[in-house]
């Protein structure tokens, strides 16, 4: 027990708190706010409280729980709505309405719902942290693995099948002559990474079903993404599509410090979405945590740390989690401003020179590991960045680029000019392709990976070119470059380009993406052969067929192969009968010559 002696905004200095730990959760003031001890000096606690400290004066009493700050997890954790400590937002809203009032506490988790327990393992069997004892089926899409909490090691000494709550006992285990009670859930350190065997690298990629990503700068699963962008060009959405499409069996959504109206949209969309793969609802396989920007500064940290502690619960049982962050710019500033208040000397642009440390740190909780239970399981770690005026040389964005190896940069000039996603498709990059191409070859095919290669040697060409034609005007170059300049147009606009809202363009299979480029890539082929032959580019222009083209993109997955195969078949007549008028009008031409 300790006496607050000083308040500062959302720090804390409380006296007589020897005994206390880094890292242990306190109770703050008459009305028990939530804080945690994050520096000691001498008998002096420095704590940053993750509530509204307004009203807290010196001389109330401190209380510390001797433990960390930690989550609740097990059966039920699936399709809930948290904020930054993992209090349930539904709960809370029954106790104080649709204001979190100060000091309120919720149950993580329905202690008396029962659940269905499948006992896998067998009574005499050795067991140790991470193994996996049986099963709950929580939802339709996932089966809730138990494991053997951190700190159990032994023999099973009994198991049992049947219906139990989470805190009943479902199994002994005889730990060095100690009996040792196991239940359905478990808690775990939110700063403390969770263990595994070995952490290796993948050569599967994140398939998110947006073209300008899956095609040009894919993640791998396990892998780590950034997507720093202005307001307005388009974080949010992007993080939304990959949330509804990405192929990962558990998606952990964190809204860090963001506004209201964004959350909202996330909190009232979210529930109502069905799964594209199962059509079941998205929430099965959901956990959203949400931290807007009106909530104490500090509990920004928390809810960075609550999100990716949940996923690596999921990715030792096996499953493949991606983690949305939105936005770790936010979770900087919380970091900045609590720096400020501990009178630490500020590093660039008054950050904390610890700043890349903890961003390096966050990041490296991402992975393909092989978990202690022998399974693997992967968490793909996506973060926003959202530097002030998209300015990425400042420092959140520069420390995130150290770290991540996708590099989603979005463009404000192509947000405006309503191309979304606005992915800048020549500033972005992905470190992952060469590991990837194998894949890419094998489930894909060929054709898609040299015709990958060709699309981007032609968009680079464009930009070039279009730096030109600014100077001389388009009328000034040749035919051959005239089309290369109308075939950048086409990738841009008929491929790039994607609706987050339209039923069929919202999400594109591998498979689809594959045909349309093929489509574009084969076009471009005929009309630079056209051109070599004296076709006039004016012509090439003005075909029938890039009207079919451009409809690529509205196309069902499941007459896409029967399309472009029509739309080869046309353009290779097309352009056959472009090739022969212009022979025609050669020959006519030499013996007019000839004639004369």
């Amino acid at each position: 027990m300790g006496v607050i002696k000083r308040v500062s905004g959302p720090l804390v200095i409380a006296k007589d708190m020897l005994g206390s730990r880094m890292y242990d959760v306190v109770k703050v003031g008459e009305s028990g706010l939530i804080g945690e001890i994050i520096q000691l000096r001498g008998g002096d606690a420095v704590i940053q409280v993750y509530e509204d400290t307004t009203g807290l004066r010196p001389g109330e009493k401190v209380f510390s729980t001797g433990s960390p700050l930690s989550v609740e997890l097990g059966p039920g954790i699936l399709s809930r709505i948290y904020d930054g400590i993992q209090r349930p937002l539904e709960a809370i809203e029954k106790k104080s309405g649709a204001f979190i009032a100060r000091g309120v506490e919720a149950e993580p988790l329905d202690k008396k719902r029962k659940w269905k327990f499948v006992a896998t393992a067998k009574a005499g069997a050795e067991v140790s942290a991470g193994s996996i004892i049986g099963y709950v089926q929580e939802t339709v899409l996932i089966k809730h693995h138990i494991m053997v909490p951190y700190g159990v090691n032994g023999r099973l000494r009994s198991i049992k099948s049947g219906t139990f709550t989470i805190d009943d006992k479902i199994a002994d285990v005889d730990d060095n002559g100690k009996k040792k009670a196991i239940t359905m859930s478990q808690k775990r350190s939110v700063r403390l990474p969770s263990r595994y065997i070995r952490k290796f690298r993948s050569s599967e990629p994140l398939i998110t079903g947006q073209r300008v990503l899956d095609t040009f700068f894919p993640v791998a699963k396990g892998g780590t993404a950034a997507i720093p962008g202005p307001f307005g060009a388009g974080k949010t959405v992007t993080q939304h599509q990959l949330a509804k499409f990405a192929n990962s069996d558990i998606v952990v959504y964190v809204g860090c410090g963001e506004r209201g109206n964004e959350m909202t949209d996330v909190l009232t969309e979210f529930p109502e979405l069905k799964d594209p793969k199962t059509g079941r609802p998205l929430m099965e396989r959901t956990i959203l945590v949400a931290n807007t920007s009106n909530m104490p500064v500090a509990a920004r940290e928390a809810s960075i740390y609550t999100g990716i502690t949940i996923a690596e619960y999921f990715r030792d049982m096996g499953y493949s989690v991606a983690v949305m962050a939105d936005s770790t710019s936010r979770w900087a500033e919380a970091m900045r401003e609590i720096s400020a208040r501990l009178e630490e000397m500020p590093g660039e642009e008054g950050y904390p020179a610890y700043l890349p440390k903890r961003l390096a740190e966050y990041y490296e909780r991402s992975g393909m590991v092989e978990a202690l239970g022998h399974g693997t399981g992967s968490i793909t770690l996506i973060g926003a960045v959202s530097p002030p005026g998209g300015d990425i040389s400042e420092p959140v964005s520069q420390g995130t680029l150290r770290v991540v190896k996708s590099f989603w940069s979005l463009d404000a000039a192509l947000a405006s000019s309503r191309h979304f996603p606005a992915i800048n498709w020549l500033s972005s990059y992905s470190l992952y392709l060469d590991a990837l191409e194998k894949w890419y070859l094998k489930n894909v095919g060929e054709g898609f990976v040299s015709n990958r290669k060709e699309a981007m040697r032609l968009l680079q060409r464009e930009s070039e070119l279009k730096d030109i034609v600014q100077l001389v005007g388009e009328d000034a170059l040749p035919d051959s470059e005239r089309i290369l300049l109308d075939i950048g147009r086409m990738l841009r606009e008929d491929y790039l380009r994607q609706s987050a809202f339209d039923d069929v363009d919202g999400y594109t299979s591998l498979k689809k993406q594959s045909e349309m480029l093929d489509a574009i890539i084969s076009f471009s082929s005929g009309a630079s052969n056209a051109v070599k032959r004296g076709v006039s580019a004016d012509k090439i222009t003005a075909m029938k067929v890039k009207e079919a083209i451009s409809r690529l993109k509205w196309v069902k997955e499941s007459e896409i192969e029967a399309e472009v195969k029509g739309i080869k078949s046309k353009a290779a007549s097309e352009f056959n009968a472009l090739i022969s008028e212009e022979v025609s009008a050669e020959l006519e031409a030499d013996q007019k010559m000839k004639g004369e």
